[in-house]
């Protein structure tokens, strides 16, 4: 059901051959063995993954500390530090490039994160060369009005029941409850992103940064941001966040509102002024 819902999003979002969105996975062709298995095969675009960027950055920040790296070479770090910052808001933009793609289109991602972004390189320096590419659409969910009246899929139930219980139960309100779903998990892979390349290895990951947003400050940035301040092991996310006064602070707490219809669309994020702070 999964490879069969993944083949069915990319046909339909590869259907026009003249606008193919260059921040999306591109699906070669499929076939099926006789045992009744579906195989998928995507053009090599990139073996890494943006979890394998976060992992690797992440453990050479410890090996750099172990050495004393950056504290005897402090114009080294500050130009690794600008190099990353530059990496990640490019990163950034080319998934949400991705994710703005696929809702003008009429289909939800579902399930976007740091491991369902591929990257042609992990090598800060070459930023300019960085293509990042949504992948993993098995969970996909198409939001055409047609489709919304149409009886639900399996794998798109949980969404829907918790759209009803946000208080969405037209196909209008529906559809912009899945959106705005997108959002909230593109705004936790933003926070991921913040914050893990940033870091020391071991200080944070994926699991204990979103409950430490969900649980422990619920989804209160300004919170966040006081909590972090007083460690300095995420003093350097909380650097890169507070470009153009705050504005990485700003764009996160606008994706990870609570109330989903105060969420921006993903067209709205990448205009945001924190997303053109490539030329630091």
């Amino acid at each position: 059901m999964m490879a069969a819902g993944e083949l069915s999003a990319h046909v339909f979002l590869q259907s026009d051959t003249e606008k193919i969105c260059p921040n999306l996975q591109f699906l070669l062709g499929g076939f099926e063995t006789k045992m009744g298995e579906q195989w998928l095969a995507f053009r090599n675009d990139g073996k890494y993954s943006a979890a394998n960027y976060g992992k690797s950055v992440s453990e050479a920040n410890s090996k750099d500390t172990a050495k004393g790296e950056n504290f005897w070479n402090p114009f080294i770090k500050e130009q690794k530090i600008k190099r990353r910052r530059i990496f990640v808001i490019k990163l950034l933009n080319g998934a949400m490039n991705g994710l703005a793609y696929m809702h003008d289109h009429d289909r939800l991602h579902q399930s976007l994160g740091p491991s369902s972004v591929v990257l042609n390189t992990m090598v800060e320096k070459d930023a300019s060369y960085l293509v990042p590419k949504l992948r993993d659409l098995s969970f996909s969910v198409d939001i055409g009005y047609s489709s919304l009246g149409a009886a639900q899929s399996t794998l798109s139930e949980g969404l829907w029941r918790r759209a009803s219980a946000a208080g969405a139960f037209t196909p209008l309100e529906k559809r912009a409850y899945g959106i705005a779903d997108d959002i909230y998990e593109a705004g936790l892979f933003f926070a991921y992103l913040a914050f893990i390349p940033f870091c020391e290895a071991g200080i944070m990951d994926s699991i204990s940064l979103q409950r430490l947003l969900e649980n422990t400050f619920q989804l209160d940035l300004q919170a966040v941001r006081e909590y972090c301040l007083a460690d300095d092991r995420l003093l350097e996310a909380v650097k890169f966040l507070d470009l153009g006064d705050g504005a990485g602070w700003e764009l996160l707490q606008a994706m990870l509102n609570p109330d989903y219809r105060q969420r921006p669309i993903a067209e709205a994020v990448l205009k945001h002024r924190f997303m053109s702070l490539v030329n630091l």
